[in-house]
Parts: C-alpha cells; sequence; structure tokens
C-alpha cells in the first residue's frame, strides 16, 4: 500500500507534512510551526500521531512539538548536534541514523548551512526528501549559522540524490524564488516554466509543492553554482562554485522581485 501524505500549511508560508504508513496506521509529522492546523488535519482523517520528525531548531518548526507530544505521546526525533535547543526531544540522529515511521524506513542525512545542525529526512523507498529549510523550490535556506560553502556542500549531496525523489521543503517561497531564478538566468527556459506553473498554482490558492530532484537540478540557481554559463552571467567566469554561490546567496538576500 502506498504512503499516505498530508501537506499542512501553518503560519504564514510555512508547511508540516504528515506521513503515514497504512500498514501500520504510525503517522509522522514533519516540523511542527503550530499547533492547531496540524492537530485539525489529524481529527479530520481520524490518525493518531506517533512521531514527530524535526529538521531544525528554529521557532517556526518546533512551536508546537511539546503540544503535540503532550496530546498524543509522539516520539520525538530531530539532529543530536541541536539536542539542547528542541523541546521534548527523545531521540537525537545524526548522520545515516534509520528512522522508522512504522514499516516505512528512511534515514537521516546531515545537511548543515541554514543552522549548523539541520538534517533532512530521506525515504528513498518511498522516493520522498523532507528537506526542511535546506532546500526549497527553485531556492534555498539562508546560512544563517555557516558560511555559505558550507551550505553549497549540503546541497551537493542533495543534488546527487536521483532525480525522480519527490521534495517537500518547510515554506512556501517558490514565486519568489522562481523570480530571482529568472532575474539572474532569464535564458534558463526550465525556471520560466517553473516560475509560470508556480504563479497559476497560488493565484489558485494550491501549494507548489511536492517538488523533484530532478526538477530542482534544472530550474534551481543554487544547484547550479557550478555550471560555468551561469558563473559567468554573474560577472563569475572561472571562479570556485563556493564563490559562485556566496554571490548567488548574497543576491537573493537583496532580490526585491
Amino acid at each position: 500500500m502506498p504512503v499516505e501524505l498530508r501537506l499542512i500549511p501553518c503560519l504564514a508560508d510555512n508547511y508540516a507534512v504528515l506521513l503515514r504508513d497504512p500498514v501500520t496506521e504510525a503517522t509522522a509529522v514533519v516540523d511542527v510551526p503550530e499547533v492547531a492546523p496540524i492537530l485539525a488535519a489529524l481529527e479530520r482523517e481520524d490518525w493518531t500521531l506517533t512521531h514527530i520528525l524535526v529538521t531544525h531548531h528554529h521557532t517556526d518548526h518546533i512551536a508546537g512539538v511539546e503540544a503535540l507530544k503532550a496530546r498524543y505521546g509522539a516520539t520525538v526525533i530531530g539532529p543530536k548536534a541541536e539536542r539542547d535547543t528542541i523541546p521534548g526531544l527523545d531521540f537525537a540522529v545524526t548522520d545515516g541514523d534509520p528512522v522508522a515511521v512504522g514499516s516505512l524506513v528512511g534515514r537521516v542525512l546531515e545537511t548543515p548551512g541554514h543552522t549548523k545542525g539541520h538534517i533532512v529526512f530521506l525515504f528513498e523507498g518511498e522516493r520522498l526528501l523532507f528537506s526542511g529549510d535546506t532546500l526549497f523550490v527553485m531556492g534555498c535556506g539562508r546560512p544563517f549559522e555557516c558560511d555559505p560553502p558550507v551550505l553549497w556542500e549540503s546541497l551537493l549531496r542533495l543534488r546527487a540524490l536521483p532525480d525522480d525523489i519527490a521534495v517537500y521543503c518547510g515554506h512556501e517561497y517558490t514565486v519568489s524564488n522562481g523570480r530571482f531564478a529568472v532575474h539572474v538566468d532569464p535564458d534558463n527556459a526550465a525556471s520560466r516554466e517553473q516560475l509560470a506553473l508556480a504563479e497559476a498554482l497560488r493565484a489558485e490558492g494550491k501549494p507548489t509543492l511536492p517538488t523533484t530532484i530532478g526538477t530542482e537540478k534544472a530550474s534551481n540557481p543554487f544547484l547550479r553554482a557550478d555550471d560555468p554559463t551561469l558563473a559567468a552571467k554573474l560577472g563569475l567566469a572561472g571562479a570556485d562554485p563556493a564563490a559562485v554561490f556566496t554571490e548567488l546567496r548574497e543576491l537573493k538576500s537583496r532580490f526585491r522581485g
């Protein structure tokens, strides 16, 4: 039986995702920006929360952890490097550790950059990646706690995954990201197509998730910092890809398109 997923808008632009194993009925939520919409989705589906998977310690990803754990007795799993900043943590995990939600078995990938201890959850059998704030649709997180080259190396890890992996990220930033992508690389047809699709979806009040690794490799400039053509467009022909990525990330932080 296929995995069951529910994408839950939270706060202004966050997402949580419910992941349910139909065999055992084990149900996880990936990140908990707030309680009410997650609780409403669980009650609507008549699902019982058994696991809480946390990608990093920022408040807009952990605000509801304690309340949902108290209500359901769910097991909280999160990054070992951030164990002192995540409430109710039961299991602190590191790179390569398995994570089981019933019969669904994924693994942890450490992707430092946005925060020092950021992790993502990869369920290869289900072709799913929960990327938190490391990889967005046509974008990436801000490197708040690490230098930009650290985040670039983390993105390279994700870029190496199979193209058909579906990606669920932590925020609805796609239209802004797409406008930036087209701004820095106007000749990229994949970016233009993704932006047009995102604008149409948002106009209908629909989410732009999920994306795929293959789609991101084609349309996301932050995964192409080692592309000589893109580097040249930024005036950085021959530069180290980490330097190109750093310039891209700085340009995006200032972008108001």
